[in-house]
């Protein structure tokens, strides 16, 4: 189990591997941020089965003074995942696995990134988003993401992180809904170092 912990800004605050047992907690955060702020957009049939997305390559969640408070994914690349193609048409740093016309491959993406209300304003989001950015780089891959354009506030979170603007795209969530997405590379991605 991989943890750590934050800082002055982030009292109390524990990043850990999700644990099967953490499953309802997620969901329960989850709805809450559903109901607020509309993430995610479609509300899924089985919440506990879309935070274990096909792919997944780690889970950590954030426990704020005791309590789940946030939550993030890691994945590998999707076919209809459009942030590893712009990583992989760009060519990636130098010396990573995502070259030219490798489609992203080399990324992995961070997903099911939520903040619970009770824990914003703590640095949860950005902590988070080490850890993952970490993990993804711990696996010799570079961290890549998208979110959809109209919110703002994850925009801002990533801007502010660091997190280097790929472009917009176009993204197939099912066979009858196409979103628009923004799509980012972790920090560090002009300096070419996994």
């Amino acid at each position: 189990m991989s943890d750590c912990r934050a800082g002055a800004e982030a009292v109390d605050l524990l990043v850990r591997e999700r644990a099967p047992a953490d499953l309802d907690a997620c969901v329960r955060v989850l709805a809450d941020v559903h109901a607020g702020d509309g993430y995610p957009t479609n509300w899924p049939a089985e919440p506990a089965a879309w935070l274990t997305p096909s792919g997944l390559l780690g889970a950590w969640v954030a426990e704020a003074d005791g309590d789940v408070g946030g939550h993030v994914a890691l994945c590998g690349a999707g076919a209809d995942d459009v942030a590893p193609g712009m990583w992989g048409a760009r060519g990636g740093p130098a010396g990573s696995e995502g070259s030219a016309g490798s489609e992203g491959e080399g990324t992995a993406v961070v997903s099911r990134l939520f903040v619970g209300p009770g824990a914003r304003g703590r640095g949860v989001g950005a902590v988070l988003l080490d850890r993952v950015a970490g993990a993804a780089r711990e696996r010799g891959r570079w961290p890549v993401l998208d979110v959809v354009a109209t919110d703002a506030g994850a925009v801002a979170l990533y801007e502010r992180a660091g997190w280097e603007f790929l472009g917009v795209g176009e993204q197939r969530w099912s066979a009858r809904q196409t979103v628009r997405v923004r799509c980012y590379a972790g920090p560090g991605a002009r300096s070419g170092s996994v």
